[in-house]
């Protein structure tokens, strides 16, 4: 059920990070899901690493859609083609 649940917070920040997000992201529905994972993932060990989080404590939504939003500037940015 862990992976389940992780895979449908996934879906849902990556869904707000690209409505929060300018600009026309071309990304699928896996894609979005790795975005918000990637972004939760980025919240909790950045906040662990400043010691806003507990090692091992999963961040909340908001810091989760903060990350995502950052790991999607940072795909903008290397994926920019010209």
């Amino acid at each position: 059920m862990g992976i389940l649940a992780t895979i449908v917070v996934g879906f849902i920040v990556g869904l707000i990070a690209r409505a929060i997000m300018p600009g026309d992201q071309k990304l699928g529905l896996i894609m979005t899901t790795l975005l918000g994972i990637a972004g939760s993932l980025l919240a909790s060990y950045g906040g662990a690493a400043v010691g806003l989080y507990a090692p091992g404590t999963p961040a909340g939504w908001i810091a989760s859609v903060v990350g995502a939003i950052l790991v999607l500037w940072i795909y903008g940015m290397v994926s920019k083609k010209g």
